[in-house]
């Protein structure tokens, strides 16, 4: 193993989730916790924890700091995670600088990908389906000519250029509301993500939302691991996924996910990755690439036996890929529910102390989490 310690650039399931990786490959993990994070599992699951200065989220996006952190406890790379800073170029470009391995894609990767207008146009030149859309930042008279091409009665999704994790999005049914629509979908851009840039999507009437996982080395090898169907969602927030997605043929998955891992090939991809589709009447649609480990990567890993995070941990070793495509089956079928600190009849966030945690165990059950009795879920 080229690694001697790691930094985990994360908190709570997913820095437990590191841990437990960087374990299996014999390195020593170093984990960071926020004050209020100070009583966190993850602290403790890790061989050494340092404390962050600052509080909540803010702490676990101070780059400047978590390198600073790194060298000083001798790391030679950062596992970012998911969320914070995983798909953050800038990060990972001063990972470089620093002489620190970023444990995901290169920094130019990630600019491609980090533009969804960007990410559609490489994704079509690759070869990869998509949707029909203006695949650029759009002015107002570009989205009512797009709107008034697909002919009378066509709807199209309004989506921000830098958005994520359901945000950003809005579906428009007349070029009457697109005025509206788009003023107030910049705003919620500019708020959530700093740029109020937005493209236009067709809009699709009863899609399924089905994603390809991919893995791909510094030696131009690419596997896919078969797909996940994340259709249950509740404001495009992903609920509960499946793996294999119902209803997708041994051909179908074959097709769709030789084609994915073959873009990975052509644009020189590293790690681990998700090719995010629409799926209506037998076809597959791109909508984007999360280019990072992903919350239900779990469920991939139990139908194919293939520790993920591990292998996204020895690809940015710069080891090959410890399968080929012919080794990968699916056996079996799993589900993953998120279950989220929110009141069950507002939705609202509901932070707070947790008085008494049972999780479930036995044959067949995995559960990804940091919570326990007593543990105080943070606000932020």
């Amino acid at each position: 193993m080229a690694f001697n310690r790691i930094l985990i650039a994360n908190r709570g399931e997913i820095a437990i989730r590191l841990a437990r990786a960087i374990a299996d490959c014999g390195t020593t993990s170093v984990a960071v916790y926020a004050e209020d994070d100070a009583q966190s599992l993850h602290v403790r699951s890790a061989d050494q924890a340092i404390a962050l200065e600052g509080q909540g989220v803010a702490a676990y996006l101070d780059a400047a700091q978590l390198i600073r952190i790194a060298k000083e406890q001798s790391c030679d790379a950062i596992h970012p995670g998911y969320g914070f800073l995983s798909e953050n170029a800038d990060f990972a470009r001063a990972c470089e600088q620093a002489g620190i391995t970023f444990i995901g894609p290169a920094p130019e990767v990630l600019d491609t990908f980090g533009d969804k207008a960007s990410a559609r146009r490489l994704a079509q030149q690759q070869g990869v389906p998509l949707t029909q859309g203006t695949n650029e930042p759009t002015t107002l008279e570009q989205a009512r000519d797009f709107m008034q091409s697909l002919g009378e009665g066509a709807a199209v999704m309004l989506k921000a250029l830098a958005g994520g994790g359901g945000r950003g999005m809005r579906v428009v049914e007349s070029e009457e509301n697109l005025i509206n629509a788009i003023s107030m979908t910049q705003a919620e851009a500019k708020t959530n993500f700093g740029d109020s840039v937005v493209y236009l999507e067709r809009y699709l009437q009863a899609p399924r939302h089905v994603e390809i996982q991919v893995l791909a080395d510094t030696q131009g090898n690419a596997i896919h691991l078969g797909e996940r169907d994340c259709s249950m969602q509740r404001r495009h927030q992903k609920v509960i996924e499946e793996a294999p997605a119902p209803g997708i043929s041994a051909e179908q998955r074959v097709q769709i996910g030789e084609r994915c891992a073959l873009a990975c090939q052509k644009m020189n991809y590293i790690g681990a990755g998700t090719f995010e589709f629409l799926y209506e009447n037998g076809e597959f649609f791109f909508i984007e690439m999360n280019t990072r480990i992903q919350v239900e990567h779990t469920i991939t890993e139990l139908v194919t036996g293939i520790d993920i995070v591990q292998e996204q941990i020895l690809v940015a070793a710069g080891q090959p890929l410890s399968y080929t495509q012919q080794d990968v089956k699916i056996n079996g079928h799993a589900f993953e529910c998120r279950i989220n600190a929110e009141n069950p009849y507002t939705f609202m966030p509901s932070p707070g102390r947790i008085d008494y945690c049972y999780l479930p165990a036995g044959f067949g059950i995995r559960v990804d989490s940091h919570i326990e009795s007593g543990y105080t879920v943070p606000p932020s």
